[in-house]
């Protein structure tokens, strides 16, 4: 875990999480083992972030619980402050996450926190900055031969890939073509 805790990968999909339903940290754990196996989460981890996060206001902890013969558990829900510091969160990984990356993928997970205007705006800044991008990977340099540059044409792939799918995002959220929670 990073010294300061409110830069870990986990913070953002542990937020969106509690956002859905306050829980404590076993249920947390599970939710997001399950729901993004991609991610590296241990029990450990997810206790240590919620107690960082109520540190800094962002969670709060309820009483702890108990339910049947299991032992207590404290629920932690997110408060304004956490709220709000949520929703810049999915901001900055929608602006300025690299492409492709975990942190572009977890902002556009929770892309449904803001509201419908905003989210298509910033992604078709995103998708212009991308086709910039995309302009300048263009411009190989000369008397390099091909094949000292396959990376190049596969990243320019991935990029015009991303650029086209926030696209097509953009213009499904203008045109209502996705139910948005936030309206």
């Amino acid at each position: 875990m990073p010294t300061n805790a409110s830069r870990n990968t986990l913070v953002l999909p542990l937020l969106g999480l509690l956002v859905e339903q306050p829980s404590h940290a076993y249920d947390v754990a599970t939710r997001l083992c399950g729901r993004y196996g991609h991610l590296s989460v241990t029990r450990s981890t997810v206790t240590s972030l919620l107690k960082a996060l109520e540190r800094a206001d962002l969670v709060a902890a309820r009483a702890p619980e108990r339910v049947g013969n299991r032992p207590p558990r404290t629920v932690y829900e997110v408060t304004e402050a956490g709220l709000a510091d949520f929703s810049r969160r999915v901001v900055e990984g929608l602006s300025d996450a690299q492409v492709a990356s975990p942190d572009f993928i977890m902002a556009v997970a929770y892309l449904g926190i803001l509201p419908a205007g905003d989210a298509a705006a910033i992604l078709d800044d995103r998708a212009a900055r991308l086709g910039q991008r995309l302009t300048d990977l263009r411009q190989e340099p000369a008397g390099v031969p091909e094949a000292y540059m396959l990376e190049v044409a596969y990243w320019r792939n991935v990029v015009a890939a991303e650029a086209g799918w926030i696209r097509i995002l953009a213009a499904r959220i203008r045109s209502r073509d996705i139910d948005w929670p936030t309206e």
